[in-house]
């Protein structure tokens, strides 16, 4: 007991004698100072004593993918940093290849009893993966938001880049520079941000567009641009910085030069982009802005009880760098 009280304690930042106020339900005690040893006691996975055992934590989940491609971390501190800030704990989950299923992380936060989950890139995102774990939070009620593009029937508030402006950006800017074989490094079949690219660009060039598919890795878009440069392609917009890195190692292994042969635009704008060889062009999602509007629409959702179900689509830029240049004449 003497140990818990003061893990707490220290977790909390407060005496143990207030943890101690706190779990025996005694007065004197703020509601901030009480909240703030609840949530310590959920995060270090103590059981709450039966009569406070009702109450919902104010602990919120941010689950990811993984942490290796630079976008995750920065919006994880966007939105972990605005949670603080309103009053909440975040609890980080994060995937990783062989590691922890993103439904038995929806069950360990439902087990702690969170108030709502913020997901980023989860298989909400893909067409033909299982939606099964979401349902199950549907039917707790819990608040839940999606950042970026995700299955409709799922009905979550979600908060995207727009993907059509975009294409347009990273399409009118290789144009300008007199490229006519433009292509595209997408991701799988069904993954939705990348359908909705894939309809931009068809839109925008009024043909059917030159396409291959890759897993978000560097390793699979440098097979998937290698296709596209051996056909001809001078131009290759990618649906994320990482595949955009691929792509331009592809041209390099076949004797092409970036961007005197082969220009490359990426999607993201993640740390480092200015720091590549060449530095990247790509276009730069709002992480700031998007990260600080989800954790505002989850906690509208757990404050006042509101409900949502709409997208709200945010502008991306696009910003120059030297991975593209004119087209060789």
């Amino acid at each position: 007991m003497t140990k818990r009280l003061a893990e707490v304690a220290k977790k909390a930042g407060v005496s143990e004698a207030t943890v101690s106020r706190v779990l025996n339900g005694r007065s004197g005690v703020s509601e901030a100072t009480r909240t703030s040893v609840l949530t310590a006691l959920d995060v270090l996975g103590y059981e709450r004593p039966t009569k406070l055992r009702g109450e919902r934590a104010r602990l919120v989940g941010l689950v990811l993918p993984e942490l290796q491609n630079p976008i995750f971390p920065a919006l994880a501190e966007v939105v972990t940093s605005s949670l603080a800030q309103r009053g909440f704990t975040p609890a980080l989950c994060a995937r990783t290849i062989g590691g922890v299923p993103e439904s038995d992380y929806v069950e360990m936060l439902l087990d702690h009893q969170v108030s709502g989950v913020i997901f980023a890139g989860g298989s909400y995102a893909l067409a033909d993966a299982s939606h099964e774990h979401y349902l199950r939070l549907t039917e707790r009620g819990l608040p839940v938001v999606l950042v970026n593009a995700g299955v409709d029937e799922l009905g979550f508030p979600r908060v995207s880049t727009d993907d059509a402006v975009a294409v347009e950006q990273a399409y009118g800017h290789l144009r300008s520079l007199g490229h006519e074989r433009i292509g595209m490094v997408l991701g799988p079949e069904g993954h939705i941000p990348s359908r909705r690219k894939l309809v931009a660009m068809i839109q925008a060039s009024g043909a059917e567009a030159e396409v291959e598919r890759s897993s978000f890795s560097m390793e699979g878009a440098r097979v998937a641009a290698t296709k596209l440069v051996e056909r001809g392609v001078t131009g290759i917009i990618c649906a994320s910085d990482v595949l955009a890195l691929g792509a331009i190692r592809a041209a390099r292994r076949l004797g092409r030069a970036v961007p005197a042969d082969v220009s490359v635009v990426g999607f993201d704008d993640s740390a480092f982009m200015t720091c590549t060889d060449p530095p990247l062009t790509t276009v730069r999602q709002p992480i700031e802005t998007m990260g600080q509007a989800a954790v505002d629409l989850l906690v509208s959702q757990i404050d006042e009880a509101r409900e949502f179900s709409d997208e709200l689509l945010f502008e991306p830029e696009l910003v120059v760098r030297g991975s593209t240049g004119p087209a060789r004449r």
